[in-house]
């Protein structure tokens, strides 16, 4: 594998490969002087930190094409042709581009593609509609060097081209973590799912399974991140996928359980039009104004009713009619009437430059209504999100796909997602989050939780610890561009609250898993980490597996390497009679849940499935990698 790129997320998807995966990785980064802080993961933090840290000015070959050692660091400014071709482009499986330029990615990607057709690439790219065309475009070129004098008919092509976007792939965890507290989730057909750790039920109880277990926590270990227990625990180490026997016999230990992420706050406001409320339309001053002017009037018709003793409604007629100076003048009339006559006609003059502001303010409340909305009165239990940039407008687009009320703080009218939040009728404050009482028209102190996601670091985290002053048990997720500072923050909130939720996100620490996943090919969904091991979730054509095709879903489970979760209804709608058709299964977002045991898989079938990184590899006939001794 070869990673190129010039910022955390290269370094952080190498230690992901590396980690996870047990891949030999290349990373081509710049030259020391414009490097950043190398991350870290899981397991591979002592021999991924030796890794990153060894600088070699080039890349050690073996006489048989592959390198010598475990990973490589290449320093190049540029991902240029000599630059690739020494990182062993030629014979690498797979290149990720990661540069934070769109420009650098594509003409490095073009340059891959022509020195191996079958390479794998992953694109980083924030423009989504020049992504697809440069990924048809790369495809085609793979397809068609294929057919020439470097491959053959038929020999399957292996090159494919992925394209993702950073905001992308993190605004789902970032939705996640904002709702339910967790990043351990995995998106597939839309569907936002999440792995819950559950503590060992009390006698009596019966635990909720969710859609299913995907594994039985160590029994020895008090730390659910892994820090004691996982390894050495023998029998009661964790075991990934168990059976259903393993499940009911395995008492006094915790479980994983996969469920649906789903949002259980107030609803949306029901009124969807473009017209905003009557009072709105107006401004405090002018409303006081119309209702001294209305107040006038009505003391008018009683000074009238009382001074000719005329009938109410015919004293208010013809009170308006002196107002508006449509009356015959009370030339005959007696000296009372000729004065409220007078002072009608003053009122009058008084009345038409406020209706006439009355009705420019409205225009401008009709024109307003179309491009950003106030929050509305009595709003509570949505999220604050602070920041519309590429990863705010990302992670708004989710949050409204789930139905969840929003309230956006942008202090530039002309950022990225100011558009986005017109179109789906999002209400917005603009203003700096560090100013007092911004955060106050955005309903904080109402608020389910606060989304921190501006570019500063230091913005994101003056305005958690200033909404934690507003309400201290307010959930909350600050971006943090550093790790080591975001899990120094972390810490600090935690302890300084710790009955309130606190999450401190890195994109990059977000992001990386997808790419990475990608990598591996195009079926791999996501990884969750379960103490020191990792679960792997793919969608896989049932068609050239032996091991899935013509088998029950019962007979196809082999616990402890992979598991049938869904069956994709999208793929094929007419041969899934018997798991949709009978109610067996649980519908949501093209895929079915809960296949019954007697399901047979048939080879039109596409499923998603949850596998070690063991069995995959043996589904997926890829050869898994050892880990190496450090």
């Amino acid at each position: 594998m070869v990673v190129c790129g010039d910022d955390g997320l290269a370094h952080r998807l190498a230690a992901e490969l590396r980690g996870v995966y047990r891949e030999q990785v290349t990373l081509v980064v710049p030259p020391s002087g414009r490097r950043v802080r190398q991350p870290v993961v899981g397991r591979a933090r002592a021999a991924s930190a030796a890794l990153l840290d060894r600088v070699s000015a080039a890349v050690n070959r073996a006489g048989n094409g592959e390198g010598n050692g475990t990973g490589q660091e290449l320093q190049a400014a540029e991902p240029t042709e000599d630059v690739l071709a020494e990182a062993g482009v030629d014979r690498a499986a797979a290149l990720a581009l990661v540069y934070d330029d769109d420009e650098t990615n594509i003409r490095a990607a073009l340059t891959a593609r022509r020195l191996n057709p079958r390479l794998r690439l992953v694109l980083r790219l924030y423009n989504r509609r020049l992504g697809q065309h440069i990924e048809e475009l790369l495809d085609q070129a793979a397809a068609l060097a294929s057919d020439g004098p470097r491959g053959s008919g038929a020999a399957a092509v292996e090159g494919s081209t992925t394209v993702l976007s950073d905001a992308d792939t993190a605004a789902p965890a970032l939705a996640a973590t904002a709702l339910v507290g967790t990043s351990k989730v995995v998106e597939t057909d839309g569907l936002l799912l999440r792995a819950v750790e559950r503590r060992p039920p009390r006698p009596g109880e019966v635990a909720d399974p969710g859609l299913c277990t995907l594994a039985l926590l160590s029994a020895t270990s008090n730390d659910p991140a892994g820090a004691d227990g996982s390894e050495g625990s023998g029998e009661q180490a964790p075991q990934l996928l168990p059976d259903a026997a393993a499940v009911e016999s395995a008492t006094g230990r915790g479980t994983v359980v996969l469920e649906q992420v789903a949002y259980s706050g107030p609803p949306l406001p029901t009124g969807r039009t473009a017209v905003p409320p009557f009072a709105s339309l107006f401004s405090r001053r002018l409303r006081w104004s119309l209702a001294g002017l209305a107040a006038c009037v009505v003391a008018l018709a009683v000074a009238l009713m009382v001074v000719t003793d005329d009938h109410p409604l015919h004293a208010t007629y013809v009170t308006l009619l002196d107002l508006f100076a449509i009356n015959e003048p009370a030339h005959n009339e007696s000296s009372g009437r000729q004065i409220l006559q007078l002072l009608s006609g003053f009122v009058g003059l008084l009345l038409l430059p406020v209706l006439l502001a009355a009705v420019l303010e409205a225009l401008g409340t009709f024109r307003n209504a179309s491009a950003l909305r106030k929050p509305p009165r009595g709003l509570g239990g949505h999220v604050v999100l602070l920041g519309l940039g590429k990863i705010g407008t990302r992670v708004l687009t989710r949050l409204r796909e789930m139905d969840i009320p929003v309230v956006c703080v942008e202090a530039d009218p002309e950022a990225r997602g100011m558009a986005t939040a017109r179109r789906l009728r999002v209400p917005v404050v603009l203003g700096d989050v560090t100013q007092e009482g911004v955060l106050e028209a955005a309903k904080i102190h109402r608020a389910h939780s606060l989304l921190a996601l501006t570019s500063s670091d230091t913005t994101n985290l003056e305005a958690v610890l200033y909404a934690r002053s507003v309400r201290s048990d307010l959930r909350v997720v600050l971006r943090l561009y550093d790790d080591d500072f975001a899990t120094a923050v972390y810490r600090t909130l935690r302890a300084a609250h710790p009955g309130a939720l606190t999450r401190s996100r890195s994109v990059s620490h977000l992001a990386a898993p997808a790419f990475a996943g990608a990598m591996m090919g195009r079926q791999i969904l996501g990884a969750i980490p379960v103490e020191r091991r990792v679960l792997l979730f793919a969608a896989v054509d049932v068609a050239g597996h032996p091991q899935l095709e013509g088998k029950t879903v019962g007979e196809a489970f082999r616990a402890g390497a992979w598991r049938v979760l869904a069956l994709d209804t999208g793929v094929s709608d007419g041969e899934r009679d018997d798991a949709g058709a009978a109610g067996e299964g649980v519908r949501e977002s093209g895929l079915v849940w809960d296949l019954p045991d007697t399901y047979v898989l048939r080879r039109e079938d596409r499923v998603v499935l949850a596998a070690t990184r063991r069995g995959l590899a043996e589904l997926l006939g890829r050869r898994a990698r050892q880990p190496t001794a450090t």
